[in-house]
């Protein structure tokens, strides 16, 4: 691995600016935020950062308890940018979510009210107890920021980031999402559970709540948008995009798999590894950055083949797997 990163790491024939002091401060200010809430979950911190500089959603899907509502409300806190939170239930409906037109009698007229969907961090929580209807009414939000009701269309805020919690454990009063929902998101993550002395530390502090409490924003909604363009100018050479369509194309090959990685899969993959390379501090993409998001980026737009294989968290844990193994299998670039 050393050579392929001493190879590809600096591009032989382009000369690439090193990042900004401002954009490293202002990418230390945000980590530093959010690690004092979430303790110990380093790698998770920076992929959420890395999905919200690359324009992406994030899925957290973990057992109840061990912090995805935390994490998701760090980072809001963490940001002087709206914030809203969505409890989905069986009967939570679209309009729930996006709003409702109502008429004003005192002009006549008919007026739009937006719903918690009109926010520019909206927490999502347990999303896999709602209906099909309802989830497919975020579909259009997070593909293309913007909703449509009664043919007049309605911009959301900028930046916009869904992180949307769900418990692949229970399946009792939950609706599986659809392959199409899930690839709305750029990345699947899961938390786990908490090392000993960070579970210990917790404890002795009675929980996170009032280390949430004081968490204040450390940047604005400009400097957040600034973050998200410096991210498409970061470079990822020839070779390494080479090396990522190999790794693709061996999903669609797959024994094991009856989908494989679409297109719109291989742009996320390579947006999320140019914004990790951002959060690491460089202006070009390494192989570690495409190896360590792998996992988070492909494992949930694949569908493996088993019919035995029921859904929920051994279905994700074999995706993941199968993940690791091509990337075992595919040669790293040199």
């Amino acid at each position: 691995m050393l050579g392929a990163l001493q190879s590809i790491a600096q591009p032989r024939e382009l000369s690439v600016n090193p990042v900004a002091p401002s954009v490293l401060a202002r990418l230390e200010r945000l980590h530093s935020s959010i690690v004092k809430v979430i303790r110990g979950k380093e790698e998770i911190v920076d992929s959420l950062i890395a999905a919200l500089l690359a324009r992406g959603h994030v899925l957290l899907e973990d057992v109840p308890g061990v912090g995805k509502t935390t994490l998701a409300q760090a980072l809001a806190r963490s940001l002087q940018l709206d914030f809203s939170r969505i409890q989905f239930t069986s009967d939570t409906l679209p309009s729930d979510i996006i709003g409702i037109t109502i008429f004003r009698q005192d002009n006549n007229e008919f007026e739009f009210v937006s719903g918690p969907l009109f926010a520019n961090v909206v927490l999502a929580d347990e999303i896999n107890r709602a209906t099909p209807r309802t989830q497919s009414a975020l579909l259009e939000a997070m593909s293309e920021h913007a909703v449509t009701v009664e043919n007049r269309r309605h911009e959301l805020a900028q930046p916009f980031l869904v992180v949307a919690t769900q418990n692949p454990v229970e399946a009792t009063g939950t609706y599986p999402l659809p392959e199409s929902q899930l690839d709305r998101f750029l990345m699947r993550l899961s938390m786990g559970y908490p090392g000993r002395d960070e579970e210990l530390e917790l404890l002795r502090s009675g929980g996170t709540e009032p280390e949430l409490e004081q968490l204040t924003p450390v940047l604005t909604a400009e400097e957040v948008l600034n973050l998200q363009q410096v991210v498409r100018e970061v470079h990822i050479a020839d070779e390494l995009l080479s090396y990522l369509l190999e790794v693709v194309e061996a999903t669609r090959r797959h024994a094991s798999l009856t989908l494989g990685i679409s297109t719109r899969g291989c742009l996320a993959w390579q947006r999320s590894a140019q914004a990790m390379a951002l959060v690491r501090g460089r202006s070009f993409v390494i192989p570690d950055d495409l190896q360590n998001t792998a996992e988070a980026v492909l494992a949930h737009r694949v569908v493996v083949s088993d019919p035995l294989l029921g859904g929920g968290w051994e279905r994700s844990r074999q995706e993941r797997a199968v993940i690791r193994g091509i990337l075992e299998e595919v040669p790293v670039p040199r």
